[in-house]
Formats: C-alpha cells, sequence, structure tokens
C-alpha cells in the first residue's frame, strides 16, 4: 500500500471540507483486496488498445497509488495501461488509444491564486490536435488547485471548469442517481447490458459544458462552489467571508464529440479510486458500499472512448 505525499496534501484538504476529519487521522491508502469481476473482458487480458495514464504534470493520483484498482480494473478487460512521465508530444500520443490525465496540478504546494495550467499551450495544441484527428481523451479534475490547472486544456474543447471546492449544502453522501434526476440516462449510464442507475462521488468541482456535450451528472441546487483565493481560508466550519456560487446549472460529468474524437470529463478524481481511510479502513471510492456501479461505469466510459458504442 503507498502513499503518495502530494496526494495527502490533496486528500486531506478534502478530510477538512466534506467530513470534517483531522487528516492525521485520515491517512489513506489503495485498497489492495478490490476486485470487480468481469465476466468478458473486452480484449483477451493485454492485447486491448493502450492507455495512457499522465504522471506528467503533478498529479495528485498515480497507478501505484490512488488508481491501483483503476489501473487493476481495465487491465482486467484487456487493456494495456501504461504510466507516462514525459510531456505531451505527438509522438508519444501517436501509439495511444486513450489518454488519461487525473487531477494534474500546477503545483504541488502553491495552490493559490493566481491560477495556471499545469500544461504548456504546446501540450495542449499537441493534444487537441490528436483528440480531433480520432484521440480519446479522459479529463479527471478536482477542487481547487485541480480546476485551475486543466481550465485552458478543458477550454480547448469548450468547457468552462470552475476553479472551486463543490460541497452539497445538507452534508449528505454525494450519491448521483437517475431517481433523483442528477444521473442522466445517456449513451455512458444506459449501455445495454451495463446500465447505471447510481454513482457516488466525493466532492471535486463543477463546470459549464457546451451546448453539443451530453450531460452525465448534474449539480444543481443541492450544492455551492466555494471560490477561496487561499487555501489558507479551507477549514471548518467554512467562513463567511469565502465567497460561492450555487451548483444551479453546473455539471460535474460530461462528454461530446469533438472532430473526429471523443472527450469525457469529470469533476472528481474518488469515483474511479478504491481506498481505505483512517484506523478503521473506511471505504472511499469504487470499494464504497453505496459505490457499488462505480467500477462499471468507469468500463462504459472506456467503453465509449475506445469507440465501441
Amino acid at each position: 500500500m503507498m502513499i503518495n505525499r502530494r496526494f495527502f496534501k490533496f486528500f486531506s484538504i478534502w478530510c477538512l471540507l466534506a467530513i470534517g476529519t483531522n487528516p492525521a487521522d485520515a491517512q489513506q491508502v489503495s485498497d489492495e483486496n478490490f476486485n470487480y469481476p468481469i465476466s468478458t473482458p473486452t480484449y483477451t487480458k493485454g492485447n486491448g488498445p493502450l492507455l495512457l495514464f499522465d504522471e506528467a504534470h503533478n498529479n495528485a493520483s498515480t497507478l501505484k497509488g490512488a488508481y491501483a484498482a483503476f489501473s487493476k480494473l481495465l487491465r482486467d478487460d484487456g487493456y494495456k495501461v501504461v504510466s507516462n512521465t514525459e510531456k505531451i508530444s505527438w509522438e508519444l500520443l501517436k501509439k495511444a488509444k486513450i489518454y488519461v490525465t487525473v487531477n494534474a496540478m500546477y503545483d504541488l504546494e502553491d495552490w493559490n491564486l493566481p491560477a495556471r495550467s499545469a500544461f504548456s499551450t504546446k501540450e495542449m495544441d499537441e493534444l487537441s490536435t490528436w483528440v480531433a484527428a480520432g484521440g480519446s481523451l479522459f479529463l479527471v479534475t478536482d477542487h481547487m488547485p485541480c480546476g485551475a490547472s486543466v481550465h485552458d486544456l478543458a477550454g480547448r474543447f469548450g468547457i468552462n471548469i470552475i476553479n472551486g471546492f463543490a460541497l452539497r449544502k445538507d452534508g449528505l453522501p454525494e450519491v448521483f442517481s437517475k431517481e433523483r434526476k442528477t444521473l442522466i440516462s445517456n449513451q455512458i449510464t444506459s449501455s445495454p447490458g451495463e446500465e447505471i442507475d447510481s454513482i457516488m462521488c466525493w466532492g471535486g468541482t463543477g463546470f459549464i459544458v457546451p451546448s453539443h456535450a451530453h450531460v452525465i451528472s448534474a449539480l444543481g441546487d443541492d450544492y455551492n462552489i466555494y471560490l477561496p483565493s487561499n487555501v489558507s481560508q479551507i477549514k471548518r466550519p467554512l467562513p463567511d467571508t469565502i465567497p460561492y456560487i450555487s451548483g444551479r446549472g453546473l455539471v460535474n460529468g460530461a462528454y461530446l464529440k469533438y472532430g473526429k474524437g471523443r472527450v469525457v470529463i469529470f469533476g472528481d478524481g474518488a469515483p474511479f479510486s478504491a481506498q481505505l481511510q483512517g484506523i478503521k479502513s473506511e471505504k472511499r471510492g469504487m470499494n464504497h458500499p453505496s459505490a457499488t456501479q462505480n467500477a462499471q461505469f468507469l468500463l462504459n466510459i472506456i467503453h465509449w472512448l475506445d469507440c465501441k458504442f
């Protein structure tokens, strides 16, 4: 079980905001026992397309850390999943079918405003050109500073990410469901034989999508997004001085086509992990008792990016 230094700081902020826990009491590790059985893998093991997993942009989540279960699940489905520590280039991308970036950050230590991009202009040019030519991008971001770090990259696809902290007003578990109309029926959530009725999230942020995008999950009036200028403002109870906006009209999951390629964006990294938290090893991510469909949801996303439907 690995503890990533950058992820620990990232998770500590979430502890303070979402659950009011002392970070020292909520150390988090990957759940090595998590397993989601796949009765009929999409490919025989190791013979699927190459999925490049970004670890070149101060990413809080890595394949040997918080996203170990992500890697195992997709490898069990036959995909070749490889971590990448190189900056984005056409030579790199042309080897892959899907490029995944999770919780990229512009700086490991300085999360305060002014915001700046984790990706250079050249990298964004190369990536957007590759997607337009038929590549697929899975862009996963999270609360401040992650939203700002990928704001310019998301903007290449017409998406406006909010650099803040999305929190439910009532503090209840963040279950998005078709019954509550916060999980939307579409190609990804209603794939024949793989239908998703609910998913669970843990904070993150929200964004505005262009009219041709398909919404996966919506925040709505249940949420506020808090917009601190300095991380030191983040504490419980939240100070009245922190500005915020309503979650109305904002989403935290969407997908769209871009040229010949495809893009899925999600505003929270936790749903695609499987972690154990604190001395009681409480589950968070795909292993959580209320997140039983998160793993299939991830598979549906990857299958859509792989043009399986």
